[in-house]
């Protein structure tokens, strides 16, 4: 099959003042507490969301831990920011609670490349396969699907899998999907699509800047093309690339995954400096520029809005709710059950 077409959104400035942001965020915790609501927050989201979420008992990590955050804290109301595949995993762990966004507009490529009637055609010419979908899928496609899986777990379940002699499917990401096949030596059926951010990340550009920072550790999330992955010292998913950044003893790292990622990795080490790998080839541009548009689209001035009004919540049927717990409920009962690795 051949890729889905889609519009990409500019890029959105949120200029505001460093008072301006202490009003937002003193009005932002007074509607947390009397909704008795959370802020669960992505590493990819805004500086000042991400510290609002830990400052007021909440919660910022990667999509599934998200998720988890919301099911097991007490807050009636979750406001998730992110992209909305976020939201809607939040809402298949957690029904009985009210799941709000900022925005409802903000989406994934990979969720826009992979839409469920396509998808499910694709899915019914390989009847035989067993369907391993991504994360970063709407809860129609995790319907879909026989397993769930996150880029942290994606190695070890497709090793599984492999081991029982099946088949597979894998969407929607074709760059991850190729390198589990060449990690594992499966041979899983691509879908064709892609996230923005780790497309546009180039290997002549990651070699170059090598050159000028010999002694710096390369850390690449598998989302990336294959040229840029083979140049990886660490290839993992945002939690392990974090954790890399911790662990290991270099002083500098290239960071080929989305920038706001670098708030938590200055945060817990603050010593260490963070290199942008480049997204752009010569005397090309970037779509992207390592961050993803869709996330840049959570403010703190839509947040607001959305606790004042009760705006953007997600709404799930609860047949597809239910259908996609069970593939997300495996992944879930799998992970609890064997330690993961870092790739290196």
């Amino acid at each position: 099959m051949t890729g889905i077409a889609f519009d990409v959104p500019l890029h959105q400035s949120h200029m505001l003042s460093d008072s301006e942001v202490v009003e937002f965020k003193q009005r932002i915790k007074a509607l947390l507490s009397k909704e008795n609501a959370v802020v669960i927050a992505h590493y990819y989201t805004d500086d000042a969301i991400q510290e609002l979420a830990e400052e007021t008992g909440g919660f910022v990590s990667d999509s599934l831990e998200m998720a988890r955050f919301g099911a097991r804290c007490d807050a009636e109301t979750l406001v998730v920011c992110g992209v909305k595949f976020m939201g809607e995993t939040a809402k298949i762990l957690s029904p009985e609670k009210k799941v709000l966004m900022p925005t409802l507009e903000a989406t994934c490529s990979l969720d826009l490349g992979c839409p469920i009637d396509e998808f499910s055609r694709f899915c019914d010419s390989h009847p035989d396969h067993t369907v391993i979908v991504y994360a970063n899928t709407s809860a129609a496609v995790k319907a879909r699907a026989d397993w769930v899986v996150t880029s942290s777990i994606a190695l070890e379940v497709v090793e599984h899998l492999l081991a029982e002699d099946k088949p597979m499917i894998w969407a929607p990401d074709r760059y991850l999907g190729t390198y589990i096949n060449n990690e594992t030596g499966a041979d899983m059926v691509l879908w064709d699509s892609s996230c923005i951010v780790h497309e546009e990340f180039k290997a002549k550009g990651l070699g170059d800047l090598k050159h000028v920072y010999p002694d710096a550790a390369v850390l690449v999330h598998p989302e990336s093309p294959s040229s840029v992955i083979d140049l990886a010292d660490v290839v993992g998913s945002t939690s392990q690339i974090i954790r890399a950044s911790q662990e290991m003893p270099n002083e500098k790292f290239i960071v080929a995954t989305d920038k706001g990622i670098f708030h938590k990795m200055r945060l817990l080490a603050p010593d260490k400096v963070f290199i942008e790998a480049p997204t752009a080839g010569s005397g090309a541009t970037c779509r992207s520029c390592a961050h993803c548009p869709w996330m840049g689209m959570n403010a703190l001035e839509n947040l607001e809005s959305s606790l004042l009004e009760g705006s953007n919540e997600i709404v799930i049927d609860e047949g597809i709710r239910g259908r996609a717990m069970v593939p997300l409920q495996r992944m879930l009962d799998f992970q609890s059950s064997g330690e993961l690795r870092i790739r290196t």
